[in-house]
């Protein structure tokens, strides 16, 4: 079953963010574009890797009007010490949600029941908490923050022109044009 237009269930998680611990809820995530990205663990091998490459990206995600945030099942603790240890992960501004109970991690249908971790599973979700872009990637597959903030505004950009599409490598400052679909079309691409 697909997860697109899907509403996010309420949840109150810790973070770790800015050098100090902070609830988020879903109060917090509505009326603004968000990223949930999902990792299996702190201190593994891919996950420090994708993370500070969306810490590289963050300028960008909020210059977009979005807020990232990364989540696993680890403990807010956990982030926090992870953060003060790794240099890589010691450039993450965002917050870093802490999943123990798999609140988040069941909801976003990601958990590995087995393992009590979640899936590498990225999710765009719009200001009124409905998700509108997903992927999930097997656990050794790292994934690329300059091709999910293309997508973040390509989500974006459908949502306000509700009549046009976004093809493949359109970008919003490329030479890629939109689409307006139309009968016009059929056969013609």
């Amino acid at each position: 079953m697909s997860m697109i237009g899907k509403e996010i269930g309420d949840f109150t998680v810790q973070a770790y963010v800015d050098g100090q611990f902070k609830e988020v809820s879903k109060a917090d995530v509505l009326g603004k574009w968000s990223l949930f990205f999902f990792y299996p663990a702190d201190y593994t091998f891919v996950c420090p890797t994708e993370l500070e490459d969306l810490a590289n990206y963050y300028d960008k995600f909020v210059e977009a009007g979005a807020e990232v945030y990364s989540v696993s099942t680890d403990t807010h603790f956990t982030h926090m010490a992870w953060h003060a240890e790794s240099e890589r992960i010691s450039k993450v501004r965002f917050p870093m949600l802490a999943d123990p109970a798999h609140v988040l991690s069941r909801d976003f249908k990601v958990l590995i029941k087995e393992d009590g971790l979640a899936e590498r599973g990225a999710f765009i979700v719009d200001p009124e908490g409905k998700i509108q872009v997903y992927e999930v990637t097997a656990g050794g597959i790292g994934r690329k923050a300059a091709e999910l903030l293309r997508l973040l505004q390509a989500a974006q950009f459908v949502a306000q022109y509700g009549d046009q599409v976004c093809p493949a490598n359109w970008e919003p400052d490329n030479d890629v044009e939109t689409l307006k679909p139309g009968i016009d079309l059929v056969g013609a691409l």
